[in-house]
């Protein structure tokens, strides 16, 4: 019996030291729990952290390119209006340009019209002055013939 009591003792003894590395093993896991939830929470804060500093950094970025982009539509707008003015005032300077050869052009048709139209007349004068004179002449003609006719008529009768 002696046996048994020992063996009884020692069954009790194991089921106390059972009892205890359960109780300690259930207080590790407690705690490794905890420490796992803590981990978690910490990771979980982290991450929105940083997930909140990308955001950040996203959103300044992109107001950063909206910035250079609104720069960059200014300047190439300041650009074009400059190209457009220039172009402009080249095109006003071609079309001055264009009207003072022309009123050259004109002053010097005008001026060679002119010295046509004196010409002309200097010419009509000179034909109405031809004309009157072959008008003299032709009457002259008429008035020597008459008389030569006259003259035949009177040495006809002469004779």
């Amino acid at each position: 019996m002696e046996r048994d009591t020992v063996v009884k003792e020692v069954v009790e003894a194991l089921k106390i030291f059972s009892r205890d590395i359960r109780t300690q093993i259930d207080e590790m896991g407690s705690q490794l729990r905890a420490e796992i939830q803590d981990t978690a929470n910490q990771l979980r804060a982290e991450i929105q952290e940083t997930t909140n500093q990308l955001r950040t950094e996203i959103q300044e970025t992109a107001n950063q390119l909206r910035a250079e982009m609104q720069e960059t539509a200014n300047q190439l707008r300041a650009e074009m209006q400059e190209t457009a003015n220039q172009l402009r005032a080249e095109m006003q300077e071609t079309a001055n340009q264009l009207r003072a050869e022309m009123q050259q052009f004109r002053a010097e048709v005008n001026e060679r019209f002119d010295r046509l139209e004196q010409k002309f007349a200097g010419l009509r004068v000179e034909l109405t002055e031809t004309q009157e004179t072959v008008h003299f002449l032709a009457s002259k003609t008429i008035q020597h013939e008459k008389k030569l006719h006259h003259l035949a008529k009177q040495l006809e009768s002469i004779r």
